[in-house]
């Protein structure tokens, strides 16, 4: 059974709130379309599975929270990938929402509601035995790592595919933007693997471009003013 620590929550305003890092576990002028713009957009997803020819696309992200960059890329998969193709979504969160606190959150949404009660209904064992999760006829796998980000993704194989980085803010939880975060991405990462996030920290964009990443800047969400997006160009250092 995988040992971890709860997230700490409260609610402000009638949003998820985290008490450990405080920050906000989405944005309050509205999560969902944050997420696609900055994650599914942000990493052209659409165009990309449109056209995909692969049997598997493999998503990674850092911070689960409450599922909803999950959900949500789930609804656009199922929509639009072709039906013989299996997403499969690795995730890390070292603080994982109790089942009461992930049920509150995305009762938010109830556009994704028949998207949700699959993961409601999984997600105890999900988090406690780490195996995957097989969902919809096998066209989408969630396998959900409990830890230090660095620390899951070094013992991952996967070839990643596209990445959300969608930690706490820099700012609140520096540990996880450190460079070997970025070292890992880059070692799953082949040519033409993107990235996309919230931030545009200086130090986030330079540790990318060490990487091999190319980076842009792109108009942020609501609030924020920028965020970055990018794609593998290089893998000349040794990772």
């Amino acid at each position: 059974m995988t040992h971890y620590s709860p997230a700490k929550l409260e609610w402000r305003n009638g949003q998820p709130y985290a008490s450990t890092y405080q920050d906000v576990y989405f944005s309050s002028d509205n999560g969902l379309l944050e997420t696609d713009y900055v994650f599914l957009q942000g990493n052209d997803l659409p165009r990309r599975w449109q056209g995909l020819k692969a049997p598997h696309f493999t998503i990674a992200e850092t911070g689960f929270g409450t599922g909803l960059n999950f959900l949500s890329t789930v609804k656009l998969w199922l929509e639009i990938a072709p039906a013989t193709a299996t997403l499969h979504y690795i995730s890390a969160e070292k603080h994982p929402l109790n089942l009461q606190d992930l049920t509150s959150s995305l009762a938010l949404w109830p556009t994704l509601t028949e998207f949700s009660q699959y993961l409601l209904a999984s997600y105890e064992q999900l988090i406690h035995n780490n195996q995957p999760l097989e969902l919809f006829q096998n066209r989408v796998h969630l396998n959900l790592l409990i830890g230090d980000a660095t620390t899951q993704f070094r013992q991952t194989h996967h070839t990643v595919d596209a990445w959300f980085l969608d930690g706490f803010s820099p700012a609140k939880n520096p540990d996880m933007w450190q460079i070997e975060l970025f070292q890992q991405m880059a070692r799953l990462s082949t040519i033409g693997s993107t990235f996309a996030t919230f931030t545009s920290a200086g130090q986030v964009r330079r540790n990318l471009a060490a990487v091999g990443f190319s980076t842009q800047k792109r108009t942020g969400f609501g609030k924020k003013r920028e965020m970055l997006q990018g794609v593998m160009t290089s893998q000349a250092n040794d990772n």
